[in-house]
């Protein structure tokens, strides 16, 4: 029978107008004469029945009631399913899951049977038990069933290598299904991940529950719980951590990204605001003289989504006081080594490498930068100065800069036309550049836009290929303006092309530490500096004469391109932290009424403190290998910030908003 077929549920059974749960029992009950296992060891309890004696001998108590129809049955398990071995030949035992295939072959039926640890194979044996025979015949794909029977070896022929399990089968002597599929599966769970067609990811979402039973799904979820478990060993055991939860209803502070706002009933017109980070708290336990702590906490951000963001998300979050810089880059990179060693066999560097920002924007044009390909920018813009080609000249003129890039072998890959209005050209554009200068190095000179060559004498069109370490085939990029968006431009365009190109090593492990970050930011739209990181990042002891321009005590770690982590060391004086709120345009009352709490706590004796935060979803991601923090999150949003599955946010009752005093225009 097709696998498609078996995941359709039945309306009957032969000509028996019963239900597959009621003959499931009736056969059950009417011929069972072997006794439970009451002397093996369960591997998992269950509430409420399952504790009870009567329970554990459900399937085998000829004397016990027949169940109604729609009963509510609880039995336990002896064993699971991916945990059995060619130790476990000869014995009974009682395996709970779900029909992930159903075959018949021979007159013989065969099911693959699965729970959270994998796969084995039940067979069945007709003459010496029938009705389990008849039972497992009728199965479906994803019926919910237990089985008892022996474990045995099977023939050499049968063997399945693809299976953990695949040297051993059940012979199963007794079935029951504690639940029935009733409706037509959306999608078959067993053959998705290696189906030809991308399973949709608004289908995933709506029908998460069969989502997550696949097994890319479970190894995704079991690699986090992996994840987490390790780093709180870690973090505890080797170093003395202490885990302390912190509010999550708390107040709306500035900065940052937009909050999540609860308003409050017993305080009419009043909100909570869902935490961005436990930042405030987290340091004032450093006040506390919790001078150790973590967190695995859950944060909230009311921003535009993408692959990596959610709107609610897990931070491992970190804090420790008395710790210098060096220190705590330390431990955090001998923290990250071990979990990339235990979790994946991967061997970092030790030490890790740093970049400093500046460092940073001037080679790659981002502060996360994947430095697994070598293609890097170049400033251009002193060899250029004199240049006559308009769009040259109009930039340094107004205060801009040129960068370039080489792309190897990009010459004879990318025609005029895709450069001046192809996919490259297109990855440009969405940056905010209004063109793409190129030129093209061949054998015989260099081809490109007419008027930028005319404009180059040779002696700087020497200059300029040196500079950008050109070959004949290479193609060069420019993009100009205020270093901001020409960073921008050719960071976009440099990941592109690696990745369109192949350049990019996908065996290596490229991390980083990037440090030395401006305090500050300039706020075009608001016309003001803002906190880069955030307003209780450390400046730079060297540079507080000049704190609108000085460097933070702070540090990201960034892997294969990706930010994991971030965190500084933290401001634990009130003159300077009031300092800090007056360059970003924070008043003294503001910072009064806003954050006077943590104010005051500084005058009691605050501690030198810092921590960092990793983005556990993100991380986790970068482990499983997958494309989305969505595939490693078991409900997460849609990225419209909706919940597919239970159709969150959704409209409440006028009474609701009545009790809130609010009212929806």
């Amino acid at each position: 029978m097709s696998l498609l077929l078996r995941s359709v549920p039945l309306i009957s059974l032969r000509s028996r107008p019963l239900s597959v749960a009621t003959l499931s029992f009736c056969f059950f009950f009417q011929k069972l004469k072997t006794k439970p296992f009451s002397s093996a060891r369960l591997c998992s309890t269950s509430a409420s029945a399952a504790s009870s004696p009567a329970a554990d001998s459900l399937l085998s108590d000829p004397k016990h009631a027949q169940p109604l129809k729609e009963s509510l049955v609880w039995v336990s398990r002896t064993k699971y399913c991916g945990d059995l071995s060619t130790d476990d030949v000869g014995k009974k035992v009682r395996l709970c899951g779900w029909v992930a295939l159903h075959r018949i072959h021979g007159g013989l039926t065969f099911v693959n049977l699965r729970d959270q640890t994998g796969l084995v194979q039940i067979t069945t044996l007709p003459d010496e038990f029938p009705d389990a025979h008849s039972i497992v015949n009728e199965l479906r794909l994803e019926y919910v069933i237990v089985v008892e029977g022996t474990v045995r070896a099977r023939p050499a022929e049968s063997v399945n290598e693809k299976m953990k399990t695949g040297v051993i089968e059940i012979a199963a002597e007794h079935v029951q299904v504690l639940n029935a599929v009733k409706s037509k599966l959306p999608f078959l769970v067993t053959t998705s991940d290696d189906a030809k067609d991308t399973l949709k990811e608004e289908i995933r979402l709506r029908y998460r529950c069969l989502d997550l039973r696949r097994q890319q799904m479970n190894s995704n979820i079991m690699l986090r719980h992996t994840v987490v478990k390790f780093m709180r060993r870690y973090l505890e055991d080797r170093h003395g951590f202490v885990e302390i939860e912190t509010p999550i209803l708390s107040r709306s502070t500035p900065e940052g990204a937009r909050d999540y706002l609860v308003p409050s009933r017993v305080q009419p017109g009043m909100f909570y605001a869902l935490p961005q980070s436990p930042q405030l708290f987290k340091q004032m336990l450093m006040f506390s003289s919790f001078d150790r702590y973590y967190q695995i906490a859950k944060c909230f951000r009311d921003e535009d989504l993408r692959s990596d963001r959610q709107p609610e998300f897990t931070q491992i979050d970190i804090e420790m006081a008395f710790t210098p810089l060096e220190d705590m880059l330390k431990l955090n990179e001998d923290l990250i080594r071990q979990v990339f060693l235990e979790i994946k066999g991967i061997k970092l560097p030790d030490p890790f490498p740093r970049l400093t920002y500046t460092e940073v924007m001037s080679r790659y044009g981002s502060d996360r930068p994947d430095s697994r390909f070598g293609i890097e920018l170049k400033d251009v813009s002193d060899i250029l100065s004199k240049s006559s080609f308009k769009v040259f000249s109009d930039t340094l003129a107004s205060g801009g800069i040129i960068k370039a890039l080489s792309v190897p072998s990009g010459a004879k890959i990318y025609s005029n036309t895709a450069l001046k209005r192809g996919d490259i050209y297109n990855e440009a554009v969405k940056s905010g550049a209004k063109g793409l200068p190129f030129l093209k190095v061949m054998e015989d000179g260099i081809e490109g836009i007419s008027a930028l060559i005319s404009s180059l004498d040779p002696t700087y069109k020497e200059k300029l290929l040196r500079r950008c370490s050109a070959n004949p085939g290479d193609l060069i990029l420019f993009a100009v303006g205020p270093a901001t968006s020409v960073n921008k431009t050719l960071d976009r365009i440099r990941v592109y092309v690696a990745h369109e190109l192949g350049l990019v090593d996908h065996s290596a492990h490229s991390i980083l530490w990037v440090t030395d970050f401006p305090m500050f930011e300039w706020n075009s739209s608001e016309e003001r500096l803002e906190a880069l990181h955030h307003p209780f990042t450390a400046p730079n002891p060297d540079d507080m004469k000049d704190l609108p321009n000085a460097r933070a005590l702070a540090y990201d770690m960034v892997y294969n391109g990706v930010e994991i982590g971030g965190g500084s060391l933290r401001i634990y004086k009130r003159e300077v932290q009031e300092k800090v709120f007056e360059v970003i345009g924070i008043s003294p009352e503001e910072a009064e009424a806003k954050f006077g709490y943590f104010l005051e706590a500084m005058d009691m004796g605050a501690p030198p403190h810092g921590g960092i935060a990793y983005g556990l979803d993100r991380l986790v991601m970068l482990l499983a290998g997958a494309n989305s923090i969505r595939d490693v999150i078991a409900f997460p949003k849609t990225t419209t910030a909706q919940c597919a599955l239970t159709r969150a946010p959704s409209e409440v009752n006028p009474q609701q908003l009545k009790d809130l005093s609010l009212k929806i225009q």
